[in-house]
């Protein structure tokens, strides 16, 4: 007969059917019954005994067959049914099978209704042949018509058994289908006929002679013994070839990207089980696993995307934490109530659960659910095949890990997290593959962050490396939905965007630009980090990738000398930069030969026109380029360092000129713009003083002129050299005050003595209320700290008088003198003699005065 065993939760639908199918198999037995000679008669109880062990005995020798969810065991009762036909009286064989299919069933611990339903089975079973032989009048057992009364008895049992069988099926899955009919009626329809043959022949060896039930015995338990050698070597072998394919096909797999489903799908398949699981908890980047592959389901679920809040399985938690093989189920009890009520909650018959180890470490489990068979659960060597699969799985999961950290870290940046230049151009590549809709367009907006060297040479490289990291997350922050952001230099990060037009990308500039404005906190450091920000479009600055990005960084470079730190490429940028790049061997040329010169203009005071000083301003007259604008080579001379040989090229030549001029009796105040870079070196002041020495020009008649930008989120690392020079009577100004983000507290602990306005305030300061606003209130501040206020670019006598009832002390510009080169600064000088400078009688107020 066969047998089925289903795992699925059953619905009310699935109840009814089963039980309807109870009630018409009682039906059938009773009618078939009440159709036989049916007696009080039970027979010998030895025989009774011995037709019960038969039954056990034949229960036990069986053949497995599946079918999709469900295990099937065509089993040998069959051969001692015909035997109990011809030699047990009708009740005693009813009441034999009936305990003998008990028994059987029970001892391996089926459920109530499940053991109800196979033991009415049997009952059915046995009544309809009882029915069925005696209608047909047997005598012996050697005649051929009693052989066609067995055949057609156990033909009618096995029709009513299988359709039992086949209506229980399809109660829980529906109709199998063509095939899965074929499967389950074919190899019972042939085990049937092979069953009744024996039974047949052991019939008549009976009857013939009764000792011969001895030989029968041996012959059987030999037979027995050597199917059960035979199928163990068999399995063995099955499991050794399927454990190498299951080891290749994960091994492909992993290269496909499909190693869970080969994983799970083949454990399910070699431990013949109704589900296979791979849980693999959260584990840094890595977020939590929860994969299963079921017999009735195709390919893999994803458990966690089916149900995103799953309270923590005690099951998996407990192989996590202890890192043993749990095995629980009908032939391996659990004694644990959680565990218990965790099997009853999952509602599985049978698990077990095997971890996952890295190295030493558990990162996981892999665990089987629900042996597939009416009467087989997982053994011993299931538990031990399934920890040899783990191993194998443990190994191809850290491996497959491997590959996407891997895989990871090639396109995403190992500080912050963000992608990187690979990924970005990537994304750059394919965004500008979909045309913009009307007035959109793709921005690359470059943040280049300021001062990242001196955090690290002051707080260290792990104080720069989380200041790195803290931008990228405020970058990300801050930016718009669907951004990209990307940190693609050291300091350097740029974000892809689809903006409205030119405005939509300056927008988010600005945006992200505000995010990092405000303080960093580093350890006991309170930091203010700017960053000079560049943009460029697509299709409007670029049509193509690289051509985008390098505009991008054309942009960013010239955001460095925007008093807003954000600019739009435009075109006239790219020829300048090219321009500049061809600048740096000649400039360094201009600097070895001498070829630079230095222009002097001059400083006076707003009371009384005296003449303050001059201050000295590099320039360079390039043999093919002429006169090169301060504002091409300078930055270049900043971004290369050699602004330092420049500077001391510039000083040098300021103080033999400061001394050619008191000793011609003119002894001036001479000024040189200092670089930042210069102030970082602590042998700095040394060099100065020995400049002033060799010269002879006294300290207090050279001013260094320091700007404001240059101080910039770093004001502790110059202290140091600010400070010498102050010692060594060194004058000290702080220049373009304004453009800078400059605070009172750091304003009062220079040691300047000079603070110098912008020229950017003075240009407007005659229309723009707010920029005259600005300059007296930086006035004041200068006042009240006791410093000298200049205003710089003063080209009309309209500023040069609102300067002054502002209360500003001197002033610079073209109203009083251009730049001039030594000699013409020599004669300007000479022509003013001891009277200092005059303004032009046009330029005087024509207003009453007391002089």
């Amino acid at each position: 007969m066969t047998a089925a065993r289903s795992h699925t939760a059953a619905p009310l639908q699935y109840r009814l059917s089963i039980s309807a199918l109870v009630a018409a198999l009682l039906v059938i037995s009773a009618i078939s019954l009440a159709q036989t000679s049916v007696g009080l008669v039970l027979g010998p109880p030895w025989k009774l005994a011995a037709f019960g062990l038969l039954f056990l005995v034949c229960d036990t020798v069986r053949l497995e067959i599946q079918v999709r969810r469900h295990g099937y065991a065509v089993t040998l009762s069959e051969v001692a049914l015909v035997v109990g036909l011809f030699l047990m009286s009708p009740l005693g064989l009813v009441l034999v099978r009936v305990l003998s299919q008990a028994i059987s069933l029970g001892t391996q611990r089926w459920r109530l209704g499940k053991l109800f339903v196979n033991i009415t089975i049997a009952v059915a079973e046995v009544s309809v042949a009882l029915a069925v032989f005696e209608a047909l009048h047997p005598e012996n057992p050697t005649d051929v018509r009693s052989w066609l009364a067995a055949y057609a008895a156990m033909g009618t049992a096995l029709l009513v058994s299988n359709g039992a069988v086949l209506v229980a099926i399809t109660a829980a899955q529906g109709w199998p289908g063509r095939t899965g009919f074929l499967h389950l009626v074919v190899p019972a329809a042939l085990a049937g006929v092979l069953n009744v043959t024996v039974g047949l022949v052991v019939v008549m060896l009976l009857e013939q002679n009764s000792a011969s039930a001895v030989l029968l015995i041996v012959l059987a338990g030999v037979l027995v013994a050597g199917y059960r050698a035979y199928s163990q070597f068999l399995q063995q072998h099955k499991s050794l070839t399927e454990l190498y394919e299951f080891t290749r096909a994960v091994g492909a797999a992993r290269q496909d990207g499909a190693l869970a489903d080969a994983l799970l799908s083949r454990t399910r398949d070699l431990l013949n089980a109704e589900s296979a699981t791979l849980w693999l908890p959260s584990q840094g980047r890595y977020p939590e696993v929860r994969l299963t592959a079921r017999i009735d389901s195709p390919g893999v679920v994803d458990e966690i995307a089916d149900s995103p809040v799953v309270p923590d399985d005690p099951i998996r938690q407990a192989v996590l934490q202890h890192g043993v093989t749990l095995h629980f189920g009908p032939k391996a009890g659990v004694d644990d109530p959680t565990l218990r009520s965790a099997l009853r909650t999952r509602r599985v018959e049978e698990v077990i659960a095997v971890p996952l180890r890295s190295g030493t470490a558990v990162v996981g489990c892999l665990e089987v659910t629900n042996r597939l068979g009416d009467v087989t659960f997982f053994g011993a060597a299931d538990v031990r095949l399934l920890e040899t699969l783990a191993a194998h799985a443990a190994v191809a999961v850290e491996n497959n890990r491997l590959i996407d950290r891997l895989r990871h870290d090639a396109y995403h940046d190992g500080l912050t997290g963000l992608a990187n230049r690979r990924r970005f151009t990537a994304a750059v590549e394919e965004a500008i593959k979909v045309d913009p809709a009307p007035g959109e367009v793709v921005a690359v907006i470059q943040f280049d962050v300021a001062n990242l060297r001196d955090v690290n040479d002051t707080l260290g490289h792990g104080a720069g490396d989380r200041l790195l990291a803290e931008v990228g997350r405020r970058l990300t922050a801050y930016a718009p939905d669907g951004a990209l952001v990307a940190r693609i230099g050291g300091d350097e990060f740029v974000v892809l965007v689809r903006a409205e037009g030119v405005e939509g990308a300056v927008a988010v500039g600005v945006a992200l630009q505000y995010g990092l404005s405000e303080p960093f906190v580093l350890d006991a450091f309170t930091l203010d980090v700017s960053a000079a920000v560049g943009i460029a479009l697509y299709p409007d600055h670029a049509a193509g990738t690289e051509p985008l990005l390098q505009r991008a960084d054309v942009a960013t470079e010239a955001a460095k000398n925007n008093p807003r730190a954000l600019q739009v490429y435009t075109a006239s940028m790219e020829s300048r930069t090219v321009h500049r790049l061809g600048l740096v061997s000649e400039l360094r040329r201009a600097i070895d030969t001498g070829a630079l010169t230095v222009h002097y203009q001059p400083k006076v005071a707003l009371r009384d026109n005296e003449l303050l000083g001059v201050e000295a301003l590099v320039r360079w007259r390039h043999p093919e380029h002429g006169l090169v604008s301060p504002g091409d080579f300078v930055p270049v001379a900043e971004h290369t360092g050699l602004i330092v040989p420049v500077t001391r090229t510039v000083l040098r030549a300021a103080l033999d000129q400061a001394a050619a001029w008191a000793e011609s009796g003119r002894p001036l105040q001479v000024a040189v713009n200092l670089s930042s870079r210069c102030l970082s070196d602590v042998e700095f002041p040394a060099e100065v003083e020995a400049m002033l020495a060799e010269y002879k020009v006294p300290a207090e008649r050279l001013t260094l002129e320091i700007t404001e930008s240059g101080l910039v989120g770093d004001t502790e690392r110059p202290l140091p050299a600010l400070h010498r020079l102050h010692q060594l009577g060194v004058r000290l100004s702080l220049d373009d005050f304004g453009t800078g983000y400059s605070s009172l507290v750091h304003l009062r602990r220079l040691p300047v003595s000079e603070l110098k306005i912008d020229r950017s305030f003075v240009a407007r300061l005659a229309v723009d209320n707010e920029d005259a606003e600005i300059v007296r209130c930086t006035v004041d501040l200068a006042h009240s700290l006791g410093l000298l206020v200049v205003a710089e670019g003063v080209e009309d006598d309209e500023t040069w008088e609102r300067l002054r009832d502002l209360g500003c002390d001197a002033v610079q510009g073209w109203l009083v003198a251009a730049a001039m080169p030594a000699d013409e600064a020599t004669a300007w000088l000479r022509a003013r003699g001891a009277r200092g400078w005059q303004r032009p009688a046009a330029a005087l107020p024509a207003v009453a005065t007391d002089e």
